[in-house]
Formats: structure tokens, sequence, C-alpha cells
């Protein structure tokens, strides 16, 4: 047996193994995601993965609705905003109170600026894991 077929042979067997321990259940993998913004007086979804919608609450708060619901609310996620200037004006997500949910069918994110106001951006990433 030549040396490329071993190392065909060996990935092969590799990736057969991998396949069995990272399933689709597996807690590294994002069980939801969202590219969207606020453009044009309108939330413009550009690329997701478990997500129904994106309803803008107030300017910079927004509710992510998942499409298939998460076991409960014990998950985490993490999001980033692009700034609508080009000047440096920075924007974060972030959460603003208890008074935001986070629940199993959906979850509310807040835009902010670096002085805690709430602002729209034309592009905000928000990745969940559970």
């Amino acid at each position: 047996m030549s040396l490329a077929s071993r190392i065909g042979a060996l990935a092969g067997r590799i990736g057969r193994e991998v396949k069995v321990k990272v399933g689709a259940d597996h807690p590294g993998l994002a069980r939801a995601w969202v590219c969207f913004g606020y453009v044009g007086n309108q939330v413009v979804v550009r690329a997701a993965h478990n997500v129904a919608s994106v309803t803008r609450l107030a300017a910079g708060r927004y509710r992510v609705h998942f499409a298939r619901p998460l076991p409960d609310a014990n998950y985490c996620w993490v999001g980033v905003a692009r700034s609508n200037t080009n000047t440096g004006t920075q924007r974060l997500l972030i959460v603003r109170s208890t008074a935001d949910e986070k629940t199993p069918t959906h979850v509310d994110v807040g835009c902010a600026t670096t002085a805690a106001s709430f602002a729209d951006s034309p592009e905000i990433d928000l990745v969940v894991y559970r």
C-alpha cells in the first residue's frame, strides 16, 4: 500500500471518528446566529441560522426570535455591532437590565454607544451557544 493510500485511509478514519463525536448537539456549535442591521428604517436580516425574525423594540433595542426554541434559557450569547459612521464611533452589544428578556424562544439585545445611549447599527452580528 502506498503512502498516499495510507494517508487517505487515515484521513477517512479520522473523519468518521470526529463525525461520531461532534454532532449537531455538541455544545461548541452555535445553536443560532444572525447578521442583521437597521437600514432604511427597517430591520434587514442578511443571513441567519435558527432565527425566525428580528424585531426592533426601540432605537438600538432588538428582540431575536429563534426558529426552534432552545432547551432552556441557560445559553450564552456574544455579539458585535458596526458603527454607523466612519468617525470611530463605537457600538457595543449589551443587555440593558433584567427587564430585557432571555427565554428559550427569544433574546433581547441592545446596541449602545460607548456613552451608554441606545443607537441603531447597520450591522449587528449575534451568536448563541448552548
